[in-house]
Protein backbone atom coordinates (compact mmCIF):
# COMPACT_ATOMS: atom_id res chain seq x y z
CA UNK A 1 0.00 0.00 0.00
CA UNK A 2 1.45 3.34 -1.01
CA UNK A 3 2.17 5.66 1.94
CA UNK A 4 -0.16 8.33 2.33
CA UNK A 5 0.28 12.17 2.78
CA UNK A 6 0.21 13.42 6.49
CA UNK A 7 -3.62 15.36 7.15
CA UNK A 8 -2.30 18.62 7.49
CA UNK A 9 -0.49 18.30 4.52
CA UNK A 10 -3.47 17.88 2.18
CA UNK A 11 -5.32 20.64 3.82
CA UNK A 12 -6.48 23.16 1.79
CA UNK A 13 -5.52 26.46 3.14
CA UNK A 14 -8.74 27.81 4.17
CA UNK A 15 -7.96 24.92 6.79
CA UNK A 16 -4.13 25.61 7.60
CA UNK A 17 -5.57 29.31 7.85
CA UNK A 18 -8.54 29.01 9.85
CA UNK A 19 -6.14 28.04 12.86
CA UNK A 20 -5.66 30.96 15.12
CA UNK A 21 -9.84 31.74 14.51
CA UNK A 22 -10.30 28.51 15.66
CA UNK A 23 -7.83 28.62 19.09
CA UNK A 24 -8.97 32.36 19.60
CA UNK A 25 -12.50 30.84 19.55
CA UNK A 26 -11.67 27.88 22.07
CA UNK A 27 -10.35 30.58 24.15
CA UNK A 28 -12.96 32.55 24.13
CA UNK A 29 -15.21 29.86 25.26
CA UNK A 30 -12.98 28.76 27.78
CA UNK A 31 -13.01 31.82 29.55
CA UNK A 32 -16.58 32.21 29.82
CA UNK A 33 -16.58 28.67 31.31
CA UNK A 34 -14.14 29.38 34.00
CA UNK A 35 -15.36 33.03 34.34
CA UNK A 36 -18.56 30.97 35.63
CA UNK A 37 -16.85 28.87 37.50
CA UNK A 38 -14.39 31.88 39.33
CA UNK A 39 -17.43 34.03 40.18
CA UNK A 40 -19.01 30.81 42.39
CA UNK A 41 -15.16 30.06 44.04
CA UNK A 42 -15.01 33.73 44.64
CA UNK A 43 -18.91 34.33 45.97
CA UNK A 44 -18.80 31.26 47.71
CA UNK A 45 -15.59 32.21 49.61
CA UNK A 46 -16.79 35.97 50.04
CA UNK A 47 -20.90 35.34 50.68
CA UNK A 48 -22.90 31.98 49.68
CA UNK A 49 -21.73 30.60 53.09
CA UNK A 50 -24.35 32.92 55.05
CA UNK A 51 -26.71 33.23 52.51
CA UNK A 52 -27.01 29.80 51.83
CA UNK A 53 -25.56 27.83 54.56
CA UNK A 54 -26.49 30.21 58.12
CA UNK A 55 -24.53 29.23 61.18
CA UNK A 56 -23.16 30.82 64.17
CA UNK A 57 -19.93 29.47 63.59
CA UNK A 58 -18.12 31.23 59.99
CA UNK A 59 -15.81 28.48 59.78
CA UNK A 60 -18.89 25.92 59.27
CA UNK A 61 -20.77 28.25 57.13
CA UNK A 62 -17.64 28.97 54.51
CA UNK A 63 -16.96 25.06 54.62
CA UNK A 64 -20.55 24.10 53.58
CA UNK A 65 -20.32 26.99 50.72
CA UNK A 66 -16.74 24.79 49.90
CA UNK A 67 -18.44 21.45 49.73
CA UNK A 68 -20.56 22.86 47.41
CA UNK A 69 -17.39 24.09 45.31
CA UNK A 70 -16.33 20.33 45.49
CA UNK A 71 -19.74 19.43 44.34
CA UNK A 72 -19.65 20.80 40.87
CA UNK A 73 -16.24 18.87 40.67
CA UNK A 74 -18.00 15.37 41.65
CA UNK A 75 -20.38 15.69 38.56
CA UNK A 76 -17.40 16.40 36.23
CA UNK A 77 -16.81 12.81 35.48
CA UNK A 78 -20.32 12.48 33.91
CA UNK A 79 -19.77 15.49 32.16
CA UNK A 80 -16.57 13.82 30.67
CA UNK A 81 -18.28 10.55 29.51
CA UNK A 82 -21.47 12.56 27.82
CA UNK A 83 -18.88 15.12 26.48
CA UNK A 84 -16.70 12.82 25.46
CA UNK A 85 -18.91 10.48 24.13
CA UNK A 86 -20.25 13.28 22.14
CA UNK A 87 -17.16 14.80 20.94
CA UNK A 88 -15.21 11.46 20.19
CA UNK A 89 -18.45 10.24 17.96
CA UNK A 90 -20.11 13.49 17.09
CA UNK A 91 -17.86 16.04 16.33
CA UNK A 92 -15.56 18.30 18.83
CA UNK A 93 -17.23 21.69 18.42
CA UNK A 94 -21.24 19.89 18.81
CA UNK A 95 -19.89 18.91 22.25
CA UNK A 96 -18.20 22.34 22.93
CA UNK A 97 -21.55 24.09 22.20
CA UNK A 98 -23.45 22.25 24.38
CA UNK A 99 -21.49 22.42 26.86
CA UNK A 100 -21.44 26.40 26.90
CA UNK A 101 -24.97 26.27 26.48
CA UNK A 102 -25.13 24.37 29.80
CA UNK A 103 -22.81 26.70 32.14
CA UNK A 104 -24.57 29.77 30.87
CA UNK A 105 -27.80 28.32 31.98
CA UNK A 106 -26.48 26.52 35.71
CA UNK A 107 -24.56 30.37 35.73
CA UNK A 108 -27.57 32.45 35.38
CA UNK A 109 -29.79 30.76 37.85
CA UNK A 110 -27.48 30.37 40.60
CA UNK A 111 -27.90 34.47 40.30
CA UNK A 112 -32.04 34.35 40.24
CA UNK A 113 -31.51 31.99 43.46
CA UNK A 114 -33.82 32.83 46.66
CA UNK A 115 -31.78 32.96 49.95
CA UNK A 116 -32.30 30.22 52.98
CA UNK A 117 -33.73 33.41 54.17
CA UNK A 118 -36.33 33.10 51.88
CA UNK A 119 -37.09 30.09 50.49
CA UNK A 120 -35.22 27.77 53.91
CA UNK A 121 -33.79 24.07 52.98
CA UNK A 122 -34.88 24.91 48.97
CA UNK A 123 -32.17 27.17 48.81
CA UNK A 124 -29.42 25.69 49.11
CA UNK A 125 -30.36 22.62 47.41
CA UNK A 126 -31.31 24.30 44.09
CA UNK A 127 -27.78 25.34 44.92
CA UNK A 128 -26.41 22.29 44.82
CA UNK A 129 -28.55 21.50 42.15
CA UNK A 130 -27.04 24.07 40.13
CA UNK A 131 -23.91 23.40 40.77
CA UNK A 132 -23.89 19.94 39.49
CA UNK A 133 -25.08 21.26 36.46
CA UNK A 134 -21.88 23.53 36.38
CA UNK A 135 -19.49 20.38 36.64
CA UNK A 136 -21.29 18.03 34.13
CA UNK A 137 -20.44 21.11 31.90
CA UNK A 138 -16.99 22.01 32.75
CA UNK A 139 -16.60 18.03 32.42
CA UNK A 140 -16.63 18.78 28.51
CA UNK A 141 -15.00 22.15 28.26
CA UNK A 142 -11.57 21.93 28.61
CA UNK A 143 -10.31 18.55 26.56
CA UNK A 144 -13.12 19.92 23.85
CA UNK A 145 -11.30 23.13 23.80
CA UNK A 146 -7.70 22.40 23.63
CA UNK A 147 -8.32 19.58 21.34
CA UNK A 148 -10.40 21.64 18.74
CA UNK A 149 -7.04 24.27 18.47
CA UNK A 150 -4.72 21.45 18.44
CA UNK A 151 -6.47 19.48 15.87
CA UNK A 152 -6.14 22.80 13.44
CA UNK A 153 -2.61 23.64 14.77
CA UNK A 154 -0.45 23.43 11.80
CA UNK A 155 3.04 20.90 12.22
CA UNK A 156 5.46 21.84 14.92
CA UNK A 157 2.97 24.22 16.42
CA UNK A 158 0.46 21.95 18.10
CA UNK A 159 1.68 22.96 21.83
CA UNK A 160 1.59 26.55 20.58
CA UNK A 161 -2.50 26.58 19.64
CA UNK A 162 -3.44 23.99 22.20
CA UNK A 163 -1.95 26.37 25.01
CA UNK A 164 -4.24 29.36 23.54
CA UNK A 165 -7.38 28.33 25.31
CA UNK A 166 -5.29 27.42 28.31
CA UNK A 167 -4.92 30.66 29.56
CA UNK A 168 -9.08 30.57 29.70
CA UNK A 169 -9.08 29.11 33.81
CA UNK A 170 -6.51 32.45 34.75
CA UNK A 171 -8.38 34.86 32.22
CA UNK A 172 -11.30 33.47 33.65
CA UNK A 173 -10.58 34.66 36.81
CA UNK A 174 -9.48 38.10 35.91
CA UNK A 175 -12.81 38.87 34.40
CA UNK A 176 -14.68 37.46 37.28
CA UNK A 177 -12.34 39.82 39.74
CA UNK A 178 -12.67 42.86 37.40
CA UNK A 179 -16.39 42.17 37.71
CA UNK A 180 -16.41 41.72 41.20
CA UNK A 181 -13.89 44.45 42.94
CA UNK A 182 -15.31 47.63 41.40
CA UNK A 183 -19.39 46.13 42.31
CA UNK A 184 -18.30 45.75 45.92
CA UNK A 185 -16.52 49.25 45.78
CA UNK A 186 -19.49 50.47 44.24
CA UNK A 187 -22.27 49.12 46.63
CA UNK A 188 -19.76 48.70 49.66
CA UNK A 189 -19.09 45.05 51.18
CA UNK A 190 -23.14 44.85 53.16
CA UNK A 191 -24.72 45.87 49.94
CA UNK A 192 -22.66 43.16 48.14
CA UNK A 193 -23.63 40.43 51.06
CA UNK A 194 -27.40 41.58 50.36
CA UNK A 195 -27.84 41.23 47.15
CA UNK A 196 -25.17 42.75 44.58
CA UNK A 197 -23.41 39.24 44.47
CA UNK A 198 -25.73 38.64 42.00
CA UNK A 199 -24.68 40.30 39.24
CA UNK A 200 -21.46 38.95 38.31
CA UNK A 201 -23.79 35.64 37.90
CA UNK A 202 -26.73 37.47 35.83
CA UNK A 203 -23.64 39.20 33.30
CA UNK A 204 -23.00 35.83 32.19
CA UNK A 205 -25.95 36.14 29.65
CA UNK A 206 -24.00 38.37 27.83
CA UNK A 207 -21.11 36.62 27.48
CA UNK A 208 -22.53 33.12 26.68
CA UNK A 209 -24.33 34.40 23.71
CA UNK A 210 -21.23 35.90 22.42
CA UNK A 211 -19.02 32.61 23.31
CA UNK A 212 -22.18 30.68 21.43
CA UNK A 213 -21.73 32.85 18.57
CA UNK A 214 -18.29 32.83 18.13
CA UNK A 215 -18.12 28.80 18.87
CA UNK A 216 -20.66 28.45 15.77
CA UNK A 217 -18.84 30.64 13.43
CA UNK A 218 -15.76 27.74 13.51
CA UNK A 219 -15.28 24.69 11.75
CA UNK A 220 -15.11 20.88 12.84
CA UNK A 221 -11.70 19.26 13.43
CA UNK A 222 -10.20 18.07 10.47
CA UNK A 223 -8.78 15.41 12.27
CA UNK A 224 -12.22 14.45 13.59
CA UNK A 225 -13.60 14.64 9.85
CA UNK A 226 -10.92 12.94 8.11
CA UNK A 227 -11.54 10.20 11.05
CA UNK A 228 -15.08 9.79 10.29
CA UNK A 229 -14.39 9.21 6.56
CA UNK A 230 -12.06 6.61 6.94
CA UNK A 231 -13.71 3.29 6.81
CA UNK A 232 -11.67 1.48 9.01
CA UNK A 233 -13.67 -0.08 12.01
CA UNK A 234 -10.02 1.13 14.05
CA UNK A 235 -10.54 4.43 13.10
CA UNK A 236 -14.18 4.65 14.76
CA UNK A 237 -15.09 5.50 18.43
CA UNK A 238 -16.79 3.22 20.19
CA UNK A 239 -20.15 3.52 21.88
CA UNK A 240 -18.65 3.80 25.58
CA UNK A 241 -14.93 5.72 24.64
CA UNK A 242 -14.25 6.04 28.70
CA UNK A 243 -14.53 1.98 28.74
CA UNK A 244 -12.18 1.82 25.83
CA UNK A 245 -9.65 4.17 27.42
CA UNK A 246 -10.17 1.83 30.88
CA UNK A 247 -9.50 -1.14 28.59
CA UNK A 248 -6.53 -0.20 26.82
CA UNK A 249 -4.87 2.85 28.35
CA UNK A 250 -5.11 3.03 32.02
CA UNK A 251 -1.33 3.57 32.69
CA UNK A 252 -2.06 6.47 30.40
CA UNK A 253 -4.59 7.69 31.98
CA UNK A 254 -3.56 6.85 35.87
CA UNK A 255 -0.42 8.96 34.50
CA UNK A 256 -1.64 11.29 33.29
CA UNK A 257 -3.99 12.37 36.09
CA UNK A 258 -1.55 12.22 38.16
CA UNK A 259 1.00 14.69 36.21
CA UNK A 260 -1.98 17.54 36.22
CA UNK A 261 -2.96 16.71 39.80
CA UNK A 262 -0.50 19.04 41.93
CA UNK A 263 -0.61 21.85 39.13
CA UNK A 264 -4.56 21.93 40.05
CA UNK A 265 -4.34 21.89 43.72
CA UNK A 266 -1.92 25.48 42.85
CA UNK A 267 -4.48 26.75 41.39
CA UNK A 268 -7.41 26.13 43.51
CA UNK A 269 -6.11 27.37 46.39
CA UNK A 270 -4.66 30.36 45.51
CA UNK A 271 -7.55 31.85 43.94
CA UNK A 272 -9.98 30.24 45.80
CA UNK A 273 -9.16 29.25 48.96
CA UNK A 274 -6.77 31.83 50.06
CA UNK A 275 -9.72 34.52 49.04
CA UNK A 276 -11.46 33.01 52.16
CA UNK A 277 -8.47 32.08 54.55
CA UNK A 278 -6.38 35.37 54.24
CA UNK A 279 -9.46 37.38 55.06
CA UNK A 280 -11.02 35.56 57.99
CA UNK A 281 -8.46 33.60 59.51
CA UNK A 282 -5.30 36.67 59.11
CA UNK A 283 -6.89 39.47 58.89
CA UNK A 284 -5.96 40.54 55.05
CA UNK A 285 -8.16 42.45 53.63
CA UNK A 286 -9.95 40.89 50.67
CA UNK A 287 -9.16 43.19 48.05
CA UNK A 288 -5.38 42.69 48.90
CA UNK A 289 -5.61 39.02 48.41
CA UNK A 290 -7.57 39.63 45.39
CA UNK A 291 -5.00 41.75 43.92
CA UNK A 292 -2.56 39.51 44.43
CA UNK A 293 -4.09 36.66 43.32
CA UNK A 294 -4.87 38.90 39.99
CA UNK A 295 -1.54 40.20 39.67
CA UNK A 296 -0.03 36.27 39.75
CA UNK A 297 -2.87 35.12 37.16
CA UNK A 298 -1.72 37.77 34.32
CA UNK A 299 1.53 36.48 35.31
CA UNK A 300 1.20 33.21 34.42
CA UNK A 301 -0.78 33.81 31.22
CA UNK A 302 1.87 36.35 30.02
CA UNK A 303 4.32 33.09 30.01
CA UNK A 304 1.90 30.69 28.75
CA UNK A 305 2.24 30.79 24.77
CA UNK A 306 6.12 31.41 24.73
CA UNK A 307 6.53 28.79 27.15
CA UNK A 308 4.27 26.08 24.68
CA UNK A 309 5.99 27.87 22.15
CA UNK A 310 9.47 26.88 23.75
CA UNK A 311 7.58 23.23 24.63
CA UNK A 312 6.88 22.93 20.27
CA UNK A 313 11.03 23.08 19.80
CA UNK A 314 12.58 21.35 22.89
CA UNK A 315 9.90 18.98 24.45
CA UNK A 316 6.89 18.88 26.72
CA UNK A 317 8.33 16.90 29.78
CA UNK A 318 11.11 19.44 30.40
CA UNK A 319 9.10 22.13 31.08
CA UNK A 320 6.76 20.63 33.14
CA UNK A 321 9.36 18.74 34.86
CA UNK A 322 10.34 22.32 35.33
CA UNK A 323 7.32 23.58 36.84
CA UNK A 324 6.58 20.69 39.09
CA UNK A 325 10.13 21.01 40.59
CA UNK A 326 9.55 24.86 40.94
CA UNK A 327 6.14 24.03 42.41
CA UNK A 328 7.61 21.71 45.12
CA UNK A 329 10.14 23.73 46.26
CA UNK A 330 7.73 27.17 46.44
CA UNK A 331 4.75 25.90 47.92
CA UNK A 332 5.88 26.43 51.33
CA UNK A 333 7.31 30.12 50.77
CA UNK A 334 4.26 30.88 48.71
CA UNK A 335 1.68 29.83 51.53
CA UNK A 336 4.05 30.94 54.11
CA UNK A 337 3.90 34.63 52.80
CA UNK A 338 0.29 35.19 54.23
CA UNK A 339 2.08 35.11 57.47
CA UNK A 340 3.55 39.26 56.61
CA UNK A 341 -0.07 40.16 55.67
CA UNK A 342 1.73 42.55 53.23
CA UNK A 343 0.46 42.87 50.44
CA UNK A 344 3.60 43.38 48.10
CA UNK A 345 5.16 40.03 49.38
CA UNK A 346 1.98 38.06 49.50
CA UNK A 347 1.58 39.36 45.16
CA UNK A 348 5.15 38.63 44.88
CA UNK A 349 4.88 35.15 46.14
CA UNK A 350 1.72 34.07 44.21
CA UNK A 351 3.17 35.57 41.34
CA UNK A 352 6.59 33.09 41.50
CA UNK A 353 4.09 30.17 42.16
CA UNK A 354 1.51 30.30 39.26
CA UNK A 355 4.38 31.27 37.12
CA UNK A 356 5.92 27.87 38.28
CA UNK A 357 1.97 26.42 37.59
CA UNK A 358 2.19 27.97 34.17
CA UNK A 359 5.13 25.85 33.14
CA UNK A 360 3.40 22.80 34.08
CA UNK A 361 0.08 23.56 32.36
CA UNK A 362 1.15 25.48 29.11
CA UNK A 363 2.72 22.36 27.58
CA UNK A 364 0.01 19.66 29.16
CA UNK A 365 -3.00 21.40 26.57
CA UNK A 366 -0.70 19.30 23.75
CA UNK A 367 0.41 16.83 26.54
CA UNK A 368 -2.54 15.00 27.46
CA UNK A 369 -4.24 14.81 24.44
CA UNK A 370 -0.83 13.70 22.67
CA UNK A 371 -1.03 10.66 24.95
CA UNK A 372 -4.36 9.02 23.54
CA UNK A 373 -5.39 8.27 20.00
CA UNK A 374 -7.58 10.25 17.68
CA UNK A 375 -10.47 7.98 18.15
CA UNK A 376 -10.95 8.37 21.91
CA UNK A 377 -8.70 11.63 22.25
CA UNK A 378 -11.61 13.52 23.62
CA UNK A 379 -12.44 11.31 26.21
CA UNK A 380 -9.17 10.34 27.00
CA UNK A 381 -7.62 13.91 27.92
CA UNK A 382 -10.65 14.59 29.21
CA UNK A 383 -10.84 12.10 31.93
CA UNK A 384 -7.26 12.87 33.14
CA UNK A 385 -7.89 16.65 33.41
CA UNK A 386 -10.79 16.21 35.13
CA UNK A 387 -9.65 13.96 37.44
CA UNK A 388 -6.84 15.61 38.49
CA UNK A 389 -8.93 19.11 38.76
CA UNK A 390 -11.13 16.89 40.86
CA UNK A 391 -8.91 15.29 43.17
CA UNK A 392 -6.41 17.97 43.47
CA UNK A 393 -8.64 21.11 42.70
CA UNK A 394 -12.21 20.30 43.92
CA UNK A 395 -11.35 18.82 47.32
CA UNK A 396 -8.56 21.00 48.00
CA UNK A 397 -10.63 24.23 49.28
CA UNK A 398 -12.45 21.53 51.63
CA UNK A 399 -9.17 20.01 52.56
CA UNK A 400 -7.64 22.84 53.16
CA UNK A 401 -10.21 24.22 55.61
CA UNK A 402 -9.87 21.03 58.06
CA UNK A 403 -6.38 21.27 57.42
CA UNK A 404 -6.20 25.02 58.87
CA UNK A 405 -8.64 23.88 61.77
CA UNK A 406 -6.43 22.03 63.14
CA UNK A 407 -3.14 23.34 62.27
CA UNK A 408 -3.46 27.48 62.38
CA UNK A 409 -0.76 27.98 60.09
CA UNK A 410 -0.80 29.15 56.61
CA UNK A 411 2.41 26.56 56.10
CA UNK A 412 -0.06 23.30 56.78
CA UNK A 413 -0.91 24.98 53.20
CA UNK A 414 2.13 24.58 51.14
CA UNK A 415 2.71 20.98 52.65
CA UNK A 416 -0.45 19.95 51.33
CA UNK A 417 0.32 21.55 47.57
CA UNK A 418 3.73 20.29 47.52
CA UNK A 419 3.27 16.56 48.59
CA UNK A 420 0.63 16.65 45.23
CA UNK A 421 3.14 18.79 43.23
CA UNK A 422 5.19 15.97 44.22
CA UNK A 423 3.32 13.07 42.88
CA UNK A 424 3.02 15.03 39.73
CA UNK A 425 6.85 15.21 39.34
CA UNK A 426 7.08 11.18 40.09
CA UNK A 427 4.16 10.58 37.15
CA UNK A 428 6.23 12.79 34.65
CA UNK A 429 9.23 10.78 35.26
CA UNK A 430 7.38 7.76 34.36
CA UNK A 431 5.72 9.34 30.84
CA UNK A 432 7.33 9.70 27.53
CA UNK A 433 7.86 12.73 25.80
CA UNK A 434 5.06 13.02 23.21
CA UNK A 435 6.22 16.04 21.14
CA UNK A 436 6.72 14.23 18.22
CA UNK A 437 3.75 11.90 18.18
CA UNK A 438 1.76 11.66 15.14
CA UNK A 439 -1.20 12.99 15.75
CA UNK A 440 -3.37 12.53 13.21
CA UNK A 441 -3.83 8.92 13.55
Amino acid sequence: MPELPTLHASLPRTAKTEAPKVAVASLVGTTIEYYDFAVYGTASALVLGPAFFPSGNPTLSTLAAFLTFAAAFLSRPLGVVLFGTIGDRLGRRRALVVSLLLMGVATVGVGLLPTYETAGLLAPVLLVTLRLLQGVSMGGEWGGAVLLAAEHAPPGRRALYASIPQAGPSLGFLLSTAVILPTMNLVGMEAFTDWAWRIPFLLSTVLVAVGLWVRTTVSESPVFTAKARTPEPTSSAPRFPLGAILREHPRRLLLGTGAALGGSAVYYLTIVYSLSYGPQELGIPRNTMLTAASIGAAAGIAITVPVARLSDRIGRRPLMLAGAVGCVVWAVPMYASLSSRDGLVITGAYTVGLMFLALMFSPVAAFLPELFPARLRYTGASAAFILANTLGGGFAPSVATWLNSHWESPLVLGFYTGGLCLLSLLCLLALPETRDHDFDV
